[in-house]
């Protein structure tokens, strides 16, 4: 690891070269209530910029979420900043390292929601689940009284899963409010009620998600803290309970236990993750098109995606790099995936 906490600080660590040279990768998220979105934006890219961080952060009146990439110093620079804001003393941080920098350009952006269920009336802050600690995790998952909840979006769930977890095949998250009134007595029989354990990628959208169910009427509702990512990385592999990788929202695409980087990659066209078998594919061709994709583009679309392609790899021989890091004019919502966490 590239770097860890120790006394609410980030420290460097660096067993090897390869370990010295990694960047520092934060995913954070916090409910609080903010009202003044734009002057907490101006000075987050403005401290961002200067210090050479990129990610995605969101913004609301709900709170932030995001995940930022940078050298140690700079990533602690950027959360000691965050976390002086109104209600960002407890910030949820979990760091990971990578290689290279996994974020093409820095984006804070101001959203309707944090994490975006579209659900009216829904707030974390008042009446979410009972966080479960991984240590305490695979016993609550096993208990023959429990059913467990996948969060995720179809792609998500794809790669890697808790054993026996149901998923809605949402996807979008806006998705599992609809599924889960349309399922609800499938799911919950009846006589007494079971216990629901529900889980995400990095806790965020547990925080709606059980939010939502207890407002349904649900009592027994508990959640991952800190999400798959705070598993893989606290659970060794031989006691984990966890199957595949775990999709991330940026470019390294998968992380697996530990938190080491995983074995899928990106199709640019479809924005979902692409395994060794789809790698061998007839329709998956690098930067245009993956088996999933394929017969949804157009031959023109494929074409726009392979001068794209072309034009990133000439940039690169160069060293420069295609995708800048300027924030864009709009604050509307950006193309692929929205990191929802």
């Amino acid at each position: 690891m590239a770097c860890v906490m120790q006394d609410d600080s980030i420290v460097a660590t660096a067993p090897d070269e390869t370990a010295r040279d990694a960047l520092c990768v934060a995913a954070l998220y916090q409910f609080t209530r903010f009202s003044g979105c734009e002057a907490v934006r101006d000075s987050l890219l403005r401290l961002c910029r200067a210090e050479g961080v990129r990610g995605t952060l969101l913004l609301a009146q709900e709170g932030i979420n995001g995940t930022i990439a940078g050298r140690s110093q700079a990533i602690g620079r950027v959360l000691d900043h965050i976390r002086a804001l109104p209600g960002c003393s407890e910030l949820d941080v979990k760091f990971s390292a990578a290689a290279t920098m996994p974020f093409h350009r820095l984006k804070v952006r101001i959203k309707p929601e944090i994490v975006t269920m579209g659900e009216p009336g829904i707030d974390p802050m008042a009446s979410a689940g009972t966080y479960v600690a991984p240590q305490d995790w695979n016993a609550l998952i096993t208990d023959p009284n429990t059913i467990v909840i996948d969060t995720r979006n179809d792609y998500e769930v794809a790669i890697g899963s808790f054993a026996d977890a149901i998923s809605p095949n949402t996807t979008s998250f806006r998705e599992f409010p609809a599924w889960f009134r349309s399922e609800r007595d499938k799911l919950l029989g009846e006589g007494r009620q079971p216990k629901v354990a529900m889980y995400c990628t990095g806790g965020i959208r547990c925080e709606k998600s059980t939010t939502f169910l207890k407002r349904e009427g649900l009592e027994e509702v508990f959640h991952l803290r800190g999400g798959i990512l705070k598993y893989l990385e606290e659970i060794p592999e031989p006691e984990s309970l966890w199957r595949g990788e775990c999709f991330v929202f940026d470019q390294r695409v998968s992380v697996s236990h530990g938190l080491k980087p995983g074995s899928h990659v990106l199709c640019p066209a479809c924005r979902r993750p692409v395994n060794e078998e789809g790698l061998a594919s007839p329709f998956y061709e690098e930067g245009v098109s993956c088996e999933g994709c394929y017969h949804q583009r157009t031959d023109a679309q494929r074409a726009g995606y392979r001068e794209r392609h072309r034009q990133e790899a000439l940039a690169a021989a160069m060293g420069r790099s295609h995708i800048g890091d300027r924030q864009p004019a709009s604050d509307t919502e950006p193309s692929g995936h929205e990191k929802p966490g």
